[in-house]
């Protein structure tokens, strides 16, 4: 399911957002490494949470890009954890 706004809280405790990322994280590379070389090469189209608009693009560049911007939001968060003192929490 899709938030309906981009500040939407998913989960309030670590124990059910790892569980959610996982589950998450499978259904990604499930749904990449299913798909062919033609897909890859093709476009695709979507709405926009913040002001709902319909973007269409093509695909790999769009998954280069899914990939990097997670990381940086994983980076952000360790950058938080560090800050408040607590760089390795368990997951």
């Amino acid at each position: 399911d899709a938030p309906a706004r981009l500040d939407t809280i998913l989960h309030r405790a670590l124990p059910g957002l790892r569980l959610a990322r996982e589950a998450e994280d499978k259904r990604i590379i499930d749904w990449v490494g299913a798909l062919s070389d033609k897909a890859l090469s093709g476009r695709f189209s979507y709405m926009t949470v913040s002001d709902m608009r319909t973007v269409s693009q093509r695909l790999a560049p769009a998954l280069d890009h899914v990939f990097n911007h997670q990381t940086h939001h994983r980076g952000q968060a360790h950058a938080i954890l560090t800050i408040l003192g607590r760089p390795s929490v368990p997951l």
